[in-house]
């Protein structure tokens, strides 16, 4: 697709410049059909490697591909017109070293037109985002719980209680000092989130941090109530949309099976209707 940048969607630049402003709103999206509903309301939507466990029934982040990141982020960009595409960069796209990094960053923004991407790690990825940025890749960092990192943090734990705070806090001042234009703090103490906010020089978007962070995302499928095998404490259900569907599911079964759909009106006539009459 084309890689064409959306006149109206904000730049990297743009959402920097919210700092301390008006709290910035994204979710994420892995479909153009939901990326439409979000385009008006959103500051920046994330097409998030949370695809892999939310659309394609893998146990963890883990497994999710370049090529996943490419499919989804091009659906998402069909979806926008005012909000900024920000594409998460998968597991082993770019911890190998920078240049890896690079090509796997330049790759996405030119296959989907994505405005940034965005990478989980602190102090250990300040040279990889400075590459980056540098060379024209804009970078969202993700500190406190990166789920791709799973395996050596013991799982989807609280990051940064009592003696961890010192550390998260050197990831987020890092990963500022390197030239990211803003930073997701997922899982982290509310008092830890909000000292980081007044001291990095950069948004920071919480997800399960603070209500004084510059901004907050969720997962769209937790919020809207279709993802159910699990609610993180931070999710709040502002639709239960997935016993709505699967009510609707049910139904649609019932009659199909009774044969009272399709009902006459759902079927066509042997004879072409008249001119102006519905087929």
């Amino acid at each position: 697709m084309s890689a064409t940048a959306r006149k109206t969607a904000p730049n990297a630049q743009d959402i920097r410049a919210q700092k301390g402003g008006v709290p910035l709103v994204s979710l994420t999206a892995y479909t153009t059909p939901m990326a439409r509903l979000m385009d008006g309301h959103c500051d920046f939507v994330l097409v998030g490697d949370s695809v892999g466990m939310v659309l394609h029934g893998l146990s963890s982040t883990l497994g999710v591909t370049m090529e996943m990141m490419i499919l989804h982020g091009q659906a998402v960009a069909r979806g926008l017109d005012r909000a900024m595409l920000v594409i998460d960069m998968p597991f082993g796209s770019y911890e190998e070293d920078p240049a890896q990094a690079f090509r796997n960053a330049a790759r996405l923004m030119a296959e989907t037109g994505a405005g940034a991407v965005k990478l989980e790690g602190g102090v250990e990825m300040a040279e990889t985002i400075r590459f980056l940025v540098k060379r024209g890749i804009p970078v969202m960092a993700h500190i406190g719980l990166t789920p791709q990192s799973i395996n050596t943090l013991g799982g989807y734990k609280v990051q940064g209680r009592d003696d961890q705070a010192q550390a998260v806090l050197a990831d987020a001042h890092a990963v500022a000092d390197a030239g990211a234009f803003s930073v997701v703090l997922e899982k982290v103490p509310a008092t830890l989130a909000d000292r980081i906010t007044a001291e990095v020089a950069i948004p920071t978007i919480g997800i399960g941090a603070s209500a004084g962070c510059d901004g907050q995302i969720l997962v769209v499928d937790d919020m809207l109530g279709f993802f159910t095998a699990f609610k993180p404490k931070f999710v709040k259900r502002y639709a239960d949309l997935g016993p709505l569907a699967e009510a609707a599911i049910a139904e649609y079964a019932a009659e199909v099976r009774a044969r009272s759909f399709p009902a006459a009106e759902h079927v066509f006539g042997d004879q072409a209707p008249a001119k102006g009459a519905k087929a």
